[in-house]
């Protein structure tokens, strides 16, 4: 901001040196050199920007967005929208007319209709060597993974001290924790998603026990609905609100948030993870397709994948990074309980069922 009230000060300046004494004067781009003869001078240009849409659990360090912009000279100008869900819809509806230049954080449940929509530009990362070729699912080239965790099923521990804790997906239907779970709206929320897609993989669309049946037997129970992650775990969840519901469906990496954001020091984390049903999510980020900026835009895509950001996102938003090279955290390590067999879903699948399944989801909740 300093850079630019000097810069138009001294435009100011200038033009009103170049005043003659009958009112005209001679503009910053029209001027003459010592020969006589006219020269053109090119306008100074504003400051560089990227605008970045991002979901509402982004969170990096300022150093580190600060040091993008000290390489490169481009600030970056976050515009946050809600849980993922939201931010795709979001990117959809504003897609003739962008509101930003990159959009960070669709996971592997929204990837497909990210690409149905031609949301983005290919864009291949300077540093596509160094990330896990497993999380490279994209075979278009407009989606670069950044991160990646397990939605699991998380507990309260404090609230099974006489009652034993649920070990598996099923016993969430049990009369024994009636009224303890929260889960989000997988047509709003990733993680919401990512725990339907759970459960459609566990127990079938066929046979005496259907994920149609599980999802009954969840509604009987009382489970409660949250629009999104935040809503539910800072909301509703027992370890980390006010809220009554010892069950929320968060991450397999959310309990070292719970130790290293203590009030006080602790010995192991408040919360554990059920294994059980986890999803493995992947999230995204790329060029949006027609941004006022798309140079600027890619810059964002190395950056976000390179290894200063990348060693950065464990201790802000919890999550693994995709980078191979990047060292974790040592704590981060200590009390994460990554799950041997996360749950996963050919993302054609996905896209060829997801409508269906959500509005048949809708009909069991309402």
């Amino acid at each position: 901001m300093k850079h630019r009230i000097a810069t138009l000060t001294a435009i100011t300046l200038i033009a009103a040196a170049c005043s003659t004494g009958t009112g005209a004067t001679t503009t910053v781009s029209d001027t003459m050199d010592p020969s006589g003869s006219s020269t053109t001078t090119a306008p100074i240009p504003a400051p560089q920007k990227v605008v970045v849409m991002t979901h509402d659990s982004f969170a990096i360090s300022d150093a580190t967005l600060a040091a993008f912009t000290e390489q490169t000279g481009i600030k970056v100008e976050l515009l946050p929208s809600a849980d993922a869900g939201t931010m795709v819809s979001q990117a959809v509806l504003t897609k003739d007319n962008p509101l930003a230049d990159v959009i960070y954080g669709f996971d592997n449940t929204f990837l497909s209709r990210v690409l149905e929509e031609d949301l983005l530009v290919p864009y291949t990362s300077a540093n596509v060597e160094a990330l896990d070729p497993s999380l490279l699912l994209d075979t278009t080239g407009r989606a670069t993974p950044v991160d990646f965790s397990d939605v699991c099923l998380n507990i309260d521990k404090s609230a099974f001290v006489s009652t034993p804790p649920p070990t598996t997906l099923l016993d969430l239907t049990k009369p024994a924790y009636r009224s303890m779970t929260v889960v989000e709206n997988p047509t709003t929320s990733s993680p919401g998603l990512a725990f339907l897609l759970a459960t459609i993989e566990t127990f079938g669309e066929t046979g005496n026990y259907t994920w149609k049946d599980y999802w009954a037997g969840l509604v009987d129970n009382d489970v409660s609905i949250a629009a999104g992650w935040s809503e539910a775990y800072w909301g509703e969840f027992s370890a980390a609100s006010e809220g009554t519901r010892p069950i929320v469906v968060s991450y397999a990496s959310s309990p070292p948030a719970e130790v290293i954001f203590a009030s006080e020091p602790l010995d192991e984390a408040p919360t554990a993870v059920i294994t059980d049903g986890c999803f493995r999510q992947i999230e995204f980020v790329g060029v949006v397709n027609g941004a006022a900026r798309p140079t600027a835009g890619e810059a964002f895509v190395d950056f976000m994948t390179d290894v200063l950001f990348q060693e950065d996102i464990p201790l802000n938003m919890f999550v693994f990074p995709a980078n191979m090279d990047a060292t974790l955290p040592p704590e981060f390590v200590e009390f994460t309980t990554l799950p041997a067999d996360p749950v996963m879903m050919d993302q054609d699948r996905i896209a060829e069922n997801r409508e269906r399944w959500l509005d048949e989801w809708l009909e069991l909740v309402r």
